[in-house]
């Protein structure tokens, strides 16, 4: 029975940081913020119904297209980008200047 809570226990756990990945965060701002965020201070922050945001550093990687400084997650993507540094973690593909999410 403790192994079952600990199992369960941990599931609850990793579901919902799983479910964040492609959750909007804050962005530094830079230029004016991206569709679907407001300025906050020195950031962009998320409206209920934004998108995923990361800075633009040449083309916008596949899936994402421009907004203003930023590069937007098209609606129907599940793939995170991250601005590339050297090569792309494990998991990660090259598409430009990012690496997106195997899933």
């Amino acid at each position: 029975m403790t192994r079952l809570r600990l199992a369960l226990s941990t599931i609850s756990v990793l579901v919902p940081v799983s479910a964040l990945a492609l959750q909007p965060q804050p962005v530094a701002k830079h230029g004016s913020c991206p569709s679907g965020y407001s300025q906050s201070g020195s950031y962009c922050a998320p409206s209920a119904h934004a998108r995923y945001a990361v800075p633009k550093h040449g083309s916008c990687p596949s899936g994402y297209s421009q907004s203003g400084d930023y590069c937007l997650a098209s609606s129907d993507t599940s793939r995170l980008a991250i601005p590339k540094v050297g090569s792309c973690p494990s998991g990660y593909s090259q598409s430009g200047d990012y690496c997106l999410s195997s899933r």
